[in-house]
């Protein structure tokens, strides 16, 4: 596949801005070409731009992932991301992109940004794929698939070999979204960027990492789209303290670790204990940090839980989602608030 014929015309055409720490950022040199100032007030080189490319950051980060540096974008979050892939492939009122409901909201969010039609294929009743479904629907101005894997609001890995189907088949950018893979017992997608040009990863330091407030997340992709990411993104999207700060806790992946079996463990007494409950139908399987909970009247027990400060997701007009709720795994102090408060409810 010849990615160059997905990308909009425009982008191809573009002149990138060309910052001054991307031509040179030599530590020992005298920086007078940025109007910085030229006073740390504040210590930390805070007066100084980051590097625009967050080299020795991205270094790390392919250690650990196991991916090429060459392979690794960075952004504000995933959304940054999702935001750059309609800016480089969707031409706003012609081009369209497929989503699978029920799923993350923020693609179609994007999409109607982006004045990008979507069409959307729901899921099974299993909640996994239905690639003929998918594939009748694409047309010549169909530039992107978006795959939540394990899915959101759902808690499932979606199946490997229809996964597998899609990204061989499909003619656009496939987008697997990761972000709650470090709780899932699977290889990611990321592993296979260099098979497949069309294929677009994403990750997040935001949930097993526990850095949501830090707002950084990863995009893994062939070096044709990675180019143009970097292209079209923000001279300096990732903040100074944002890259030192995840230096710093990526030496400390142990807690990682430990966290994906605490959230097993709390997951599974979690379940085991709204299981029992007079009102609640079905509890669906997760591979994530969250469960999906199907209850008889689960407005009333939305209400009654927010009356108690204890704040869940309310899912239910969600497509194969009614009278769903969606519930974060907390810690066990939170969680037993919650069993408590579910406990109770009549």
């Amino acid at each position: 596949m010849d990615i160059t014929n997905l990308v909009r015309e425009n982008i191809r055409q573009l002149q990138p801005y060309s910052s001054a720490r991307s031509l040179f950022s030599g530590k020992d040199a005298t920086l007078l070409d940025a109007n910085e100032s030229g006073i740390s007030l504040f210590g930390e080189k805070m007066h100084r731009y980051p590097d625009p490319l967050q080299k020795v950051l991205k270094k790390k980060i392919a250690a650990i992932k196991g991916v090429a540096e060459q392979h690794i974008f960075l952004g504000n979050g995933s959304d940054e991301a999702i935001d750059l892939l309609f800016r480089i492939f969707c031409e706003p009122g012609k081009d369209e992109v497929i989503i699978c409901p029920p799923t993350y909201g923020m693609y179609k969010v994007q999409a109607n940004i982006h004045n990008t039609p979507v069409k959307e294929v729901l899921l099974d009743e299993n909640f996994d794929l239905r690639p003929d479904a998918i594939m009748e629907v694409v047309n010549e101005n169909t530039k992107m698939l978006f795959l939540c894997s394990p899915n959101n609001p759902t808690g499932n890995l979606l199946d490997t070999m229809r996964m597998s189907y899609l990204v061989n088949k499909f003619p656009g950018i496939v987008v697997v979204d990761e972000a709650y893979v470090d709780y899932a017992e699977t290889e990611s997608w990321s592993q296979f960027v260099n098979d497949f040009p069309n294929l677009v990863v994403l990750q997040t330091f935001s949930k097993a990492w526990a850095l949501a407030g830090l707002r950084l997340g990863m995009a893994f992709a062939s070096t044709e789209i990675i180019h143009y990411f970097n292209s079209v993104k923000f001279p300096y999207n990732i903040n100074l303290s944002t890259q030192q700060l995840v230096l710093k806790y990526l030496d400390q992946h142990e807690k990682v670790d430990r966290q994906f079996y605490d959230n097993a463990d709390e997951l599974r007494r979690v379940d085991l204990a709204l299981i029992k409950l007079d009102f609640v139908e079905k509890i669906f399987p997760s591979d994530a940090n969250f469960l999906l909970v199907k209850m008889k009247n689960s407005d009333a027990v939305f209400n009654y839980l927010k009356a108690k400060k204890i704040i869940v997701r309310d899912r239910s007009k969600e497509p194969l989602c009614h009278g769903c709720l969606r519930i974060t795994i907390g810690t066990r102090e939170e969680n037993d608030l919650l069993i408590n408060a579910m406990t109770q409810f009549k």
